[in-house]
């Protein structure tokens, strides 16, 4: 019987693929620097990225782009999405199983946020310096991402020769 569980069950769970989602640097030029956008998760309330997974008919900086104004009520400058980093965490899924997801990350330059959009009400936004950022999230390679944010990109720059959506 514990074969069974585990040929039948466990093992598959450890074995599957991670799941893939994109996500959101929304930062905008301050007084102090470069700021970035964190938004609280629904159901957690820590401090993210705006993400989720890929949407049909989109790239993945347009998907970036579209969860950033879902989420966060962010209107994106024209043509800055740029991929500059990847990391890993783990999504509890439904039923509490975790799965390792990969996300790919997108910066994207702020134009302006919106006072009302789809998710008005259920997250907190706040604007904080990279270090800020990089201390207030809790996945390690996230965190790398946000440390290493001010040297990885000039305002409105998108990725040269690579996909910028």
């Amino acid at each position: 019987m514990l074969r069974t569980i585990w040929t039948d069950y466990i093992a598959p769970i450890l074995k599957r693929p991670a799941q893939f989602q994109v996500a959101a640097l929304c930062h905008r030029p301050g007084a102090a620097g470069r700021e970035i956008l964190l938004i609280t998760s629904r159901e957690t309330r820590r401090w993210i990225l705006p993400k989720g997974w890929p949407k049909s008919g989109l790239g993945g900086g347009e998907t970036a782009a579209e969860e950033a104004w879902e989420e966060a009520g962010v209107r994106a400058l024209p043509g800055s999405r740029r991929r500059i980093g990847r990391y890993s965490y783990s999504k509890t899924l439904p039923g509490g199983l975790p799965m390792r997801t990969e996300v790919d990350v997108y910066a994207i330059e702020v134009d302006h946020l919106m006072d009302e959009f789809p998710e008005e009400g259920q997250r907190e936004r706040r604007w904080v310096l990279p270090e800020q950022a990089s201390r207030m999230v809790t996945e390690p390679e996230l965190k790398a991402i946000l440390a290493a944010f001010p040297s990885q990109i000039e305002p409105g720059q998108t990725e040269p020769g690579g996909p910028s959506s």
